[in-house]
């Protein structure tokens, strides 16, 4: 298969110095690439700010803003890709206006006006036209079923990967992650505490099984 794969965080520049972020690390979308290139499939990774190797034998494209994923998301789905596994937490909202210089302190408080980000994963269907597998990640803090099934549904996916983020000991920038997985025929597996280079493996025969 021909997989196209985003990872890692997105920076939403406020300034030339500061921007908006999150905690991701970018190690499962690392970890799924690697496996998916074990397993000799073709691999486009697009990922965005991490300290990590790109796996070797993989197409890498780096970037660092919502934005720039989008557009490099748009530019490459349409090559014959068979899969889409969207792994990256992209940002939200980014600031309305990024100022030219470094912002000086000034007064007691600064308000921020953000903007909607495109929704990437939500166009993979109704604005890029994708056809093939296409695979979600939620990261949740609570009511992580209902989030998940509700993603699940709302961005058209055929698997939806979610884990719990509230946990200190899985996750962001842990090696270890435990995530359930939700199918749009309804279906809900859950797998267990592991390395992320096993549970990568793992999700990776979920893909192959629904390419059948």
């Amino acid at each position: 298969m021909r997989i196209l794969l985003t990872a890692g965080p997105t920076r939403e520049a406020i300034d030339p110095v500061r921007f908006l972020s999150n905690r991701s690390s970018g190690k499962m979308g690392f970890a799924i690439a690697e496996a998916a290139k074990e397993r000799g499939h073709e691999v486009i990774l697009i990922s965005g700010p991490v300290n990590l190797d790109p796996p070797e034998g993989v197409e890498t494209i780096t970037l660092e803003s919502a934005r720039e994923m989008f557009e490099a998301v748009r530019d490459r789905i349409g090559d014959d890709v068979d899969a889409a596994i969207f792994c990256a937490a992209v940002a939200d909202y980014r600031p309305k206006e990024v100022a030219e210089q470094k912002i000086k302190k000034s007064g007691e408080s600064m308000t921020l006006e953000l903007e909607k980000t495109d929704d990437i994963l939500g166009s993979a269907r109704s604005v890029f036209g994708f056809e093939g597998i296409l695979v979600g990640f939620a990261a949740e803090t609570n009511d992580l079923e209902a989030n998940a099934r509700g993603k699940l549904e709302r961005k058209s996916c055929d698997l939806l990967v979610a884990n719990d983020v509230s946990r200190t000991d899985i996750g962001f920038d842990r090696n270890q992650n435990e995530v359930r997985l939700f199918y749009a025929d309804g279906r809900e597996e859950s797998l267990p505490m592991q390395e992320k280079s096993e549970l990568g493996r793992e999700i990776m025969s979920r893909v192959e099984g629904m390419s059948m």
